[in-house]
């Protein structure tokens, strides 16, 4: 059976072969497939996942080094101190809105069960499919093998990381039958409606829609259940609140700043570092014993903006690190939901 599924890759590659065999490969760098830290990763791949040597010498040497992806993945020397304002107009915005307000009422069944099977708010589950793509209008343009390709052997600072994801994208297009030179994605390496680089594909990905396969590219059904599975799994806790504002005075709540946006402390301990919720309708009573970090949006020339995020917070940062991704994932989901039917 093994050796079926990897003659079923051979003519895959045997047919991409065709279509880039015009190209120059391994600008920059030099040739991938004739280099010896490659040689050793397609070895690591023949003794640990029972790839063949020969047919991973003829894909790398069609891979291309992408200067562009380094120079997307590298902040200048002086990057200018982000604004969570400019942050939120990008993706809190009418388009997006009324985009998944529409999203949302056309695919209501597969977020009902979503909602029913995970635990995780309709609203929530649209707005990441918002931020991420719109809904699937922009997934990206680069060949996903040459931007992994890139970031496992040029890209020092974060190799180890990528090199595991190019395994997992070699393993997930050899399990699935997929064309390695066809899957396009962003810059990262990223697949699909909801942006999944290949070890959460091959994790979180399911087949929400019935017809077999997981396809995150095309079913929004298949997004839907994969990015509730993803939260699910990662801990979030049916019906809990998310993030609330907050209000700060004096300078002791700066330590709760620097401790990072793990929920380390408590609720009840926010008024001894000068923190108060801010209440209003609709802001959800906090347990005093629930966990919870405070969060800064910054903006240059403006107030800051203070928010408590609690464990469904740190959960939404477990798909994208960022705490500006994360309140306007929350955001985005409130005005989706306060518009939708």
């Amino acid at each position: 059976m093994i050796r079926s599924v990897l003659a079923g890759i051979a003519l895959l590659m045997i047919a991409a072969s065709g279509t880039f065999a015009s190209r120059t490969p391994g600008s920059g760098p030099g040739n991938y497939g004739k280099r010896a830290d490659v040689q050793e990763f397609i070895m690591e791949m023949v003794e640990r996942h029972g790839f063949v040597a020969r047919e991973l010498r003829t894909l790398f040497s069609k891979v291309h080094y992408r200067q562009a992806i380094v120079r997307a993945m590298t902040p200048p020397p002086e990057a200018p101190v982000r604004s969570w304002q400019v942050y939120r107009g990008l993706f809190v915005n009418r388009e997006r809105i009324e985009a998944g307000i529409g999203f949302r009422k056309r695919h209501g069944e597969a977020l009902a069960r979503a909602v029913q099977e995970f635990g995780v708010p309709a609203e929530i589950i649209v707005a990441i499919l918002g931020v991420e793509t719109v809904y699937g209008r922009n997934t990206g343009t680069h060949r996903v093998i040459d931007a992994l390709a890139t970031l496992a052997f040029d890209f020092p600072s974060r190799s180890e990381f990528f090199r595991a994801e190019l395994v997992h994208f070699l393993l997930y297009a050899r399990e699935n039958g997929i064309d390695v030179f066809a899957a396009r994605g962003s810059y990262a390496g990223a697949l699909g409606i909801p942006q999944f680089m290949p070890g959460s594909y091959r994790r979180y990905a399911l087949d929400y829609d019935g017809d077999g396969r997981s396809d995150l590219n095309s079913s929004p059904a298949d997004a839907i259940g994969s990015v509730a599975n993803f939260l699910r799994s990662h801990g979030w806790s049916t019906g809990k609140p998310i993030a609330v504002r907050a209000q700060v005075s004096g300078e002791a709540f700066r330590s709760l700043i620097d401790a990072g946006i793990r929920p380390v402390y408590r609720v009840v301990d926010l008024p001894a570092f000068g923190v108060t919720v801010r209440g209003g309708t609709g802001t959800p009573a906090l347990p005093p014993d629930a966990g919870c970090a405070l969060i800064e949006l910054e903006t240059p020339g403006q107030a800051s903006e203070y928010w408590v995020g609690l464990r469904n917070f740190y959960v939404l940062t477990r798909y994208n690190r960022s705490s500006f991704y994360a309140i306007a994932v929350v955001e985005l989901a409130g005005a989706i939901a306060a518009e939708a039917p």
